[in-house]
């Protein structure tokens, strides 16, 4: 093994084992399950809602595996619906889905269908600038953090994730999306 194969060897290593430390410290402690809580924010505006974001994180799920600068665009219709447009990049190839969605009696939750499979969405947060949002969905097994840009300051992700794992989300298998600065 070369000087620089064995460098980088000993660097992942530290790496694997500093996130085994934090992700150890950072868990509930055995035996103790804290309850999803999933309930949406109530103070969401649709008008400054619409638009364009970008996926920063999400959990893994079979309907964007393998994808990469994604991009989701919600654009309010005169008719009360929401026009959905997801859009990434999968093997060297852009990838389009198109949903709608609806509001719900309970503010701060879309239905959205795509093909005609409806999905609970939960806007479990925005940003007073509306500069980020995170959003989960009826289980623990989908949840997005969204931006206006590319990416987020560190300070502002280690608050976010703070608050999801006070709701009770598991976050040890979060995928980074990719996102060109």
């Amino acid at each position: 093994m070369n000087t620089f194969t064995l460098r980088t060897s000993i660097r992942l290593t530290l790496v694997a084992l500093a996130l085994g430390c934090y992700n150890l410290f950072a868990a509930e402690p055995a035996g103790r399950t804290k309850e999803l809580n999933n309930t949406p924010a109530s103070n969401v505006d649709l008008e400054r809602y619409q638009g364009r974001w970008y996926e920063l994180v999400r959990k893994p799920h079979s309907f964007e595996k393998g994808m990469s600068h994604v991009v989701a665009t919600y654009t309010l219709r005169p008719d009360g619906k929401i026009d959905v447009t997801n859009e990434g990049m999968k093997k060297g190839k852009r990838k389009v889905s198109r949903g709608k969605a609806r509001t719900t009696d309970i503010p701060g939750q879309l239905m959205v269908t795509f093909f005609i499979f409806p999905g609970e969405y939960n806007i479990l947060e925005v940003a007073p600038d509306y500069s980020y949002s995170v959003v989960g969905g009826g289980s623990p097994k989908y949840l997005w953090v969204l931006s206006r840009t590319p990416s987020l300051p560190k300070e502002t992700m280690d608050g976010i994730f703070a608050r999801l794992r006070d709701r009770g989300y598991d976050l040890s298998d979060i995928i980074i999306v990719e996102q060109d600065q």
